[in-house]
């Protein structure tokens, strides 16, 4: 049950939209909200090292992916678990997309 969605946008890249959003998660997460956090840049998804979770995978169970989790309040999915490398250009295709 999500109650609210806090969407970080803008069209200009190099503004903070990263940063801005794992500080609230962190803010939030620690006040003891449940936090999910979707990265989507597929330019430069950075938001798992920022929050931690650099190099972890995503797990697929029976109702889909399992998000990372960078504490008990603060899940995490970003393109960046799907890549083999950090480096790696985004495909869209096979059983992941």
């Amino acid at each position: 049950n999500i109650r609210h969605v806090i969407l970080v946008l803008s069209g200009k890249g190099g503004v903070g939209k990263s940063t801005m959003c794992c500080q609230l998660a962190h803010t939030l997460s620690a006040r003891g909200y449940g936090v999910g956090v979707l990265d989507v840049d597929i330019c430069g998804p950075s938001v798992a090292r920022m929050l931690g979770c650099a190099g972890q995978t995503v797990h697929k169970s029976g109702s889909g992916w399992m998000p990372v989790y960078a504490n008990a309040n603060l899940s995490v999915m970003s393109i960046s678990f799907l890549l083999g490398d950090e480096d790696a250009a985004v495909v869209w295709r096979g059983p992941r997309k």
